[in-house]
């Protein structure tokens, strides 16, 4: 008779398989964890990669927005300095022209301070540069105001100094040439004594 007691090559290796079963499935757990650990971490990587990517797309929509602005005004600046320098062309494209024309016009003015008997000549004269003095002043020619004024160096060419009781010091006693400007701008200065 059999002993129950004793156990037999198939109930051992039944046992060991067991046994084996088990520590291969506490073997699994560990990794089972690990892998729900590293599955999480991993989320959490996924997770901050989208917002990493944003935040530096976001940045550098910024970085764009920036130099397109910055360009829109370095071109709105560069319209401006065109059309004021297109403007001043047109403005004193002449000015050479109508420094020459000066001396012509002095001229004029001289010949005429100058006494003659024949009168219809100097109508002629008076009437001539009168023309001449109107064409130049549609294109933006004045005269600096000078005779009896204060001096001012922008406008004024002080040649001699003088005492003087009807005028008070820094004031033009007598203006020698005539000064003018071309569209506000002086292109030949007054030349004058003043008062001391």
């Amino acid at each position: 008779m059999k002993n129950n007691n004793n156990p037999t090559d198939e109930q051992i290796l039944k046992e060991e398989a067991d046994n084996a079963g088990r520590a291969e499935h506490a073997e699994e757990v560990p990794a089972a964890e690990e892998s729900a650990e590293t599955s999480e971490e991993q989320v959490k990587e996924e997770k901050a990669e989208p917002e990493q990517k944003e935040d530096a797309q976001t940045k550098e929509e910024e970085e764009l927005q920036t130099k397109y602005l910055r360009l829109a005004a370095d071109f709105q600046n560069y319209k401006r300095r065109v059309e004021k320098e297109k403007n001043d062309i047109y403005a004193f494209a002449n000015e050479k022209l109508m420094v020459e024309l000066l001396n012509v016009i002095d001229n004029f003015d001289r010949a005429l301070a100058v006494e003659t008997a024949d009168s219809g000549m100097k109508e002629g004269m008076e009437m001539i540069l009168k023309q001449i003095v109107d064409v130049l002043e549609k294109s933006g020619l004045e005269e600096v105001p000078s005779d009896g004024q204060e001096f001012d160096p922008n406008c004024h060419h002080a040649v001699q100094t003088e005492c003087s009781d009807a005028h008070c010091s820094g004031q033009i006693t007598k203006v020698l040439q005539k000064g003018y400007s071309l569209n506000k701008k002086v292109i030949r200065p007054s030349m004058v004594i003043v008062a001391e």
